[in-house]
């Protein structure tokens, strides 16, 4: 593949409606750190560019919650996420955010280029209206029942109990959550992106890695779950897109386009544009053109998200790009999949998270401890899983028991046997090596085995294997420890004094290599590690292969004579105290949820008159059989006895039952209720269920063997 002349690297930009999880951290933020770092290191021409995405109704529905305005709610999060990033060192060249003067003039002007070149439809249709608020609904400021789970307080645009899409005529009795009333239907005009349209093209670019016949970049290198969830969209038929919305917080439709009074942009069209309004201010700032790193061949783009992004940055923003005319687009983006947590997904509104500004008030010292274990635990591939107690055993078992401990005896050694001194060697006396390990160990000479070491590393950097390269890293220490453990330096002083010089020396070497390549991973213990070395901090520029051609060339890393400082220790243990405080804060949150949960029932509904529930016909009925939809793992497909007939229903029940172990259940069954195709099976009627605090399902049902088919009063 070709070689980039530039990097450009961006990361998810964090919605500023609430704080920083892990989840957000490992997903996106520190493979993206990771990665700079490494290519800083390579001496690669590389900006990190970020911000915070501040504008969408979410923000003014918090921003209602707090009594607060959506300025204040943005800039108490923008902060914070600064400081958070400053602290657990996600190293952006330029952090911004969506409320800028140069990113709202940045979005119009792509809005602007779009329609003058008739990349847009306008489309009529009616959406909600709050007639008590004189104002259109966004998605989320609409609720009612899920269609396909039952779940009432769905948002307009998703379930977030069963994940479902949705949009907001999809609810079942919608109401607003501004007024609590009905909402009514009201004819409104936007701006649509056809992106139906853009289906062909966004095929060969995303699966055989082409645009317009030239390739552009290699598919092979793109993650399976990644190019299946684009392939998912694409095969299921695109749909034109809304680009603007009736609001009246974010980024104005330019006055001089007619009919754009009263519109904003999407959220979702204008926070990729952040990346673009950001990097303006960074060029800005550095004396840079901006250009050269969004509108070159010679540049490479690389989005660093989640899973939950994915559409967004391979699909839609993408035909954005192309359509404007000007842009390159993304040449790979590494999606990672989501974190979980103690067994359980982790849930901002349950507050089942670890949230990275608390980690960092509560276990100050311990930010390399963080990285590594979210690193080493990276859901690169799939799902992966956080507990405390593994946290714990990784962090006193690779950190201190294996890093630490072989740093501090190699240079507690050389402090006892040459006065802290590197100490010339012999390469030619012999000494017990580790090439009979697992490890593989060093063999003619002592740069082969770190070479080969440093270049695995880093081919799984640049195949976005970061576990892989953390552990690789790790080995090498590893190794350093067997080659103290084989040779036994202490007991050998004084009859071999020269294989010594060999093993100290060797062990020295090992160490400082460690000290350039752990910078991409843990910049701490890189600062640490060079401090005890007294070597000066890395600047990035280069030092990897400056390092690696001194090791082909058989250089050494550290001249004989050289003066190290007073050993101590990199990491030491942490207390069994620390994780038993995470422990029962997590577990506090969750009794809190459920006692919260407990105490505040459902809302109750407003009043009907009888003759309304006269009109719904419940009946008994029986579950015949029972089986799962295909590609829809939160429904069933029932047949049920009705006595005097059978019909099908669809409900969405599969989290909770088993096909098989329903058939024969009573059930009450409304039974008047408008047939619906749900998934391309039409469902006749809905039948009733009941919901406890945690969200567990149970049937509504009349007594065991009652006959199917009579009426429920």
């Amino acid at each position: 593949m070709k070689e980039f002349n530039r990097h450009l690297v961006t990361a998810a930009l964090p919605y500023a409606n609430g704080p920083l999880h892990i989840g957000h951290l490992t997903g996106a933020y520190l493979p993206a750190d990771i990665y700079v770092r490494f290519l800083r290191l390579m001496d690669k021409d590389v900006i990190f560019i970020c911000g915070s995405d501040e504008h969408g109704a979410a923000i003014t529905m918090r921003a209602m919650k707090e009594n607060l305005s959506p300025q204040q709610i943005i800039d108490k999060y923008h902060a914070q996420f600064v400081d958070t990033f400053k602290k657990i060192e996600i190293s952006f060249d330029h952090y911004d955010r969506t409320s800028s003067v140069e990113h709202h003039q940045t979005s119009q002007e792509i809005f602007r280029n779009l329609y003058n070149n008739n990349q847009f439809i306008e489309i009529e249709s009616n959406q909600y209206f709050d007639e008590k608020y004189n104002q259109f609904l966004a998605d989320r400021y609409i609720i009612g029942t899920c269609p396909k789970c039952g779940y009432e307080s769905a948002y307009g645009d998703q379930c977030e109990k069963c994940g479902s899409s949705l949009n907001p005529t999809d609810l079942i009795q919608p109401r607003s959550v501004l007024s609590g009333e009905s909402p009514v239907l009201k004819s409104t005009r936007h701006w649509y992106f056809p992106l139906d349209q853009h289906a062909s093209w966004l095929s060969n670019y995303l699966f055989k890695g082409q645009i317009e016949g030239k390739e552009h970049h290699d598919p092979e290198l793109w993650k399976n779950h990644v190019l299946g969830q684009c392939k998912s969209w694409i095969d299921n038929g695109l749909q034109a897109r809304a680009m603007t919305r009736d609001l009246d917080w974010g980024v104005d439709v330019p006055q001089d386009i007619p009919g754009s009074k009263g519109k904003k942009l999407y959220v979702w069209l204008d926070a990729p544009i952040g990346y673009i309004s950001s990097t303006k201010e960074w060029a800005n700032k550095n004396n840079k053109n901006w250009k050269e790193y969004w509108q070159s061949e010679d540049s490479q783009l690389i989005h660093f998200i989640g899973k939950d992004n994915i559409v967004f940055h391979c699909v839609i923003f993408p035909a954005i790009l192309k359509a404007h005319g000007t842009y390159i687009l993304p040449h790979i983006v590494p999606a990672n999949q989501f974190m979980n947590l103690e067994g359980d997904k982790i849930s901002t509104s349950r507050n089942w998270a670890v949230w990275v500004h608390e980690y960092l008030e509560e276990l100050p010292g311990y930010e390399d401890a963080l990285r590594y274990y979210l690193i080493k635990n990276m859901p690169e591939q799939k799902d992966s899983e956080f507990t405390w107690k593994g946290f714990q055993d990784a962090y006193n078992s690779e950190l201190v028991n294996n890093l630490s401990n072989f740093i501090h005896r190699v240079l507690v050694l050389t402090h006892k046997f040459y006065q802290g001194q590197v100490p010339s060697f012999d390469p030619d006396v012999p000494i017990n090596s580790v090439e009979d390990s697992d490890l593989g160990g060093f063999h003619d000479s002592e740069c082969i085995y770190l070479f080969d070491q440093l270049h695995v590393m880093c081919d799984s950097l640049r195949s976005f294997d970061f576990r892989t390269g953390l552990k690789t890293l790790m080995d090498i220490s590893t190794s350093g420890n067997l080659l103290l453990q084989k040779n036994e330096p202490w007991k050998i002083i004084k009859e071999d004094p020269d294989a010594v010089q060999v093993v100290i020396n060797l062990c020295l070497h090992y160490v400082t290599a460690i000290s350039v390549a752990i910078h991409s991973f843990l910049p701490d213990a890189s600062r640490k590690i060079r401090r005890l070395l007294n070597l000066p901090e890395i600047n990035e520029s280069g030092e990897l292969v400056k390092m690696l051609d001194q090791l082909a060339e058989g250089e050494l890393l550290l001249e004989s004579g050289h003066q190290l400082n007073e050993a101590s220790y990199v990491y030491t243990k942490m207390d069994d105290n620390l994780i038993e405080q995470q422990i029962n804060k997590l577990e506090n949150n969750k009794l809190s949820q459920v006692k919260s949960m407990s105490m505040n029932y459902p809302t109750p509904k407003e009043e009907i008159s009888y003759d309304e529930f006269s009109k719904m016909d419940i009946r008994t009925a029986r579950i015949l059989s029972a089986e799962r939809i295909p590609k829809a793992d939160k429904l069933l497909k029932l047949q049920l006895d009705l006595g005097y007939e059978t019909r099908i229903v669809v409900s969405g029940i599969a989290e909770h039952f088993e096909p098989d172990h329903i058939i024969g259940q009573e059930v009450s069954l409304l039974a008047n209720l408008a047939p619906r195709v749900i998934r391309g099976v039409e469902s006749k009627g809905m039948i009733l269920m009941a919901e406890d605090e945690n969200g567990k399902l149970t049937f509504v049902a009349p007594s065991k063997n009652w006959p199917a088919g009579f009426t429920i009063k």
